[in-house]
């Protein structure tokens, strides 16, 4: 996926209308009027809404009449671009504990010492 197309879902998925309405297609595919139903907006707000979810690869649909779909193959996509950098940040907290680690016994066996001579 490139980054375009990458920023593109990102963005689509910041409104939380349009979380919304990919949360409620996760259960089914459902037209139009029915996604726009629970909302106080007009049929065309929604189908905004729907147009930047389509632009994004995020939903689809064959015609204008027809359920809109939800594209579970871009959900894969973000999930390996998000994996990617929860590895890359597991590595790093795997090194911190590493080090911290190092860092407590290297400075236990001087606080052992220093409470021997203090007795």
């Amino acid at each position: 996926m490139s980054e375009d197309r990458l920023s593109r879902v990102f963005a689509a998925l910041a409104d939380p209308t349009r979380r919304d309405l990919v949360a409620r297609l996760a259960s089914a595919d459902a037209t139009v009027g029915e996604l726009a139903a629970p909302y106080d907006v007009s049929l065309q707000a929604v189908s905004k809404h729907l147009k930047v979810l389509e632009d994004a690869g995020l939903v689809s649909r064959e015609s204008r009449r027809a359920p809109v779909r939800l594209e579970a193959e871009v959900f894969d996509l973000m999930t390996k671009w998000i994996e990617r950098y929860q590895q890359q940040a597991e590595k790093r907290y795997q090194r911190l504990d590493a080090l911290l680690a190092e860092m407590q016994e290297s400075t236990s066996p001087r606080e052992s010492s220093r409470e021997e001579d203090a007795s």
